[in-house]
């Protein structure tokens, strides 16, 4: 494929982008699960290594899902929870260690989080490679996006952009590996299951992310709160990558630089900036709606 002609970018000092089928068995006939003495549960320095999931919705998609089981914790109801039973004898029979415990356990290994009575450790985050990523996502559409998040540094807008990405069927996220957060308990919580059907890559160096994208024939939309071409007048066709700037600082310079276009969401209130997840949110909608113009025609 030739090179693209890409054009040049003005002189640009980028803003803050966007602020800061069985049947189910009833109890009786549920089998009976050994609860565990405490000496059987796992060490504090065990849990650092491995990854905390909980929640019923989280740890739901995770028991369905491909990831190693490691161990469960739960409690006497939702063991026989008609949802749980069968998913977590699976898991048992898997090698999973299950821990009937009582609540206050399970918000100790939790930090006192909403756990809903269930928890699972699982292995750590495997992130995807980005040719792989760019790869799987040029062979589910013709019309792929991927977000890329220049630093997203809070771990709940990066669980929501993940939810949102996914829910509206994107392709996948890029992160930077320093000054980012990475895939951890709190971003898998918010993402509500959603990150066992969204690969994640993470990358030293953005800006050679971007060009690697860029070359397989993506083209760059950076977000930006001024000084963009306004997102609901852009055309967003073809194979995009979006970028997210930071809730603070939005994108970096160099980012900013290697964007084939910048655009802005228009605001007409007093409120100067939108949270970074929303701000993803209304720019994918956008990418949607567009999407179903042109198949309306």
């Amino acid at each position: 494929m030739k090179p693209r002609p890409r054009k040049k970018q003005e002189s640009f000092s980028p803003k803050n982008s966007y602020g800061d089928q069985k049947i189910p068995r009833k109890r009786d006939d549920a089998p009976r699960l050994k609860p565990q003495k405490s000496d059987d549960l796992v060490s504090e320095t065990e849990e650092s290594h491995q990854d905390l999931i909980y929640g019923c919705y989280p740890v739901l998609e995770v028991l369905k899902g491909d990831r190693t089981l490691n161990r469960i914790y739960v409690t006497g109801k939702m063991a026989y929870d008609k949802r749980f039973a069968d998913l977590i004898q699976e898991a048992k029979s898997n090698g999973a260690v299950i821990d009937i415990v009582d609540s206050k356990r399970i918000s100790q290994v939790t930090n006192f989080a909403n756990h809903q009575g269930i928890a699972v450790t699982v292995a750590p985050y495997e992130y995807v490679e980005l040719e792989q990523l760019i790869s799987q996502a040029k062979a589910q559409t013709q019309n792929p996006l991927i977000i890329i998040a220049d630093g997203i540094s809070d771990p709940h807008n990066l669980g929501a952009i993940i939810r949102t990405g996914e829910a509206l069927g994107m392709q996948g996220l890029i992160i930077p590996q320093r000054r980012a957060a990475g895939v951890n308990s709190t971003v898998m919580k918010v993402a509500a299951g959603a990150l066992e059907h969204f690969p994640v890559t993470r990358v030293i160096n953005l800006n050679q992310a971007i060009s690697q994208l860029q070359e397989a024939g993506f083209w760059i939309y950076g977000t930006v709160a001024e000084s963009g071409n306004y997102l609901h007048s852009t055309k967003l066709q073809g194979a995009v990558g979006l970028v997210i700037g930071s809730e603070d600082k939005g994108l970096s310079q160099s980012v900013a630089k290697s964007c084939d276009f910048l655009v802005s969401i228009p605001m007409t209130g007093k409120t100067p900036s939108l949270n970074a997840s929303v701000a993803t949110a209304i720019c994918l909608y956008e990418v949607c709606r567009q999407k179903l113009v042109r198949e309306a025609k």
